[in-house]
């Protein structure tokens, strides 16, 4: 008896995809997404940046996904990343249509949009975790170190330069994009002032944080490995 073409499909997904096209990959329902914890969205995004990292994602089941948030979403976090192309945030993640909210703005920085568009997420769309993703070498850092004027990066830069001028231990003619060290000091402060000025920016954020219904944290991507690696603070 010759295989259905069912059959065939279903060999095809498990053979070549880690990540078999069941309903376990599919965007949460409104009832998972309530269900979730802060800790548990944040495991799983840090499991799938391991999956990410060694070239084991799931299948994407586009089609699928498609049609189960045709008549709405439930995603499970908001990333702000930077708009950075090496860093494509769902991918980082091994997350797919429907799971999480992306923020991207140069500089992974803090503003009113993205400050609003967080509070859409968490208290609105019912996301559990807010997780600013910095990255290495980035470029709005390194303009931002170096004064860089540029017509309205000039004042996009102006709001990373407190991350500048807050890191200590260096000479100041060595505080420029030239010194990698002084770059990825900044880059690990970026973060931590965004964590801090969320919380302090957004009083719905940081209520629900407060109540144990979101978490908000820090991360660094390499682009050395893919690899995210969370900041401790």
């Amino acid at each position: 008896m010759k295989p259905s073409i069912s059959l065939v499909a279903s060999f095809i997904a498990v053979s070549f995809f880690p990540s078999t096209l069941t309903a376990e990959n599919l965007p949460p329902t409104a009832e998972e997404q309530k269900a979730l914890t802060p800790a548990a969205v944040l495991k799983d995004l840090m499991e799938g940046n391991k999956r990410y990292v060694a070239g084991e994602v799931s299948a994407p089941n586009i089609e699928a996904r498609i049609a189960a948030t045709s008549t709405g979403q439930s995603p499970k976090a908001f990333i702000l990343s930077c708009v950075d192309s090496r860093v494509p945030v769902e991918q980082v993640f091994d997350q797919g249509i429907g799971d999480i909210f992306v923020g991207r703005v140069a500089g992974n920085i803090e503003d009113v949009s993205q400050l609003g568009s967080m509070e859409f997420a968490t208290a609105a769309a019912g996301a559990k975790l807010v997780l600013v993703l910095g990255h290495e070498a980035c470029g709005a850092v390194k303009g931002a170190c170096d004064h860089v004027k540029l017509g309205n990066l000039t004042e996009l830069l102006a709001e990373i330069e407190p991350a500048v001028n807050a890191v200590e231990g260096f000479e100041a003619n060595t505080k420029n994009s030239k010194n990698k060290e002084f770059v990825d000091a900044v880059i690990d402060k970026n973060v931590r002032m965004t964590v801090a000025d969320i919380r302090k920016r957004s009083k719905v954020l940081a209520d629900l944080e407060k109540e144990g219904k979101i978490m908000v944290v820090g991360a660094l991507y390499s682009l050395q490995d893919g690899s995210v690696t969370l900041i401790e603070e």
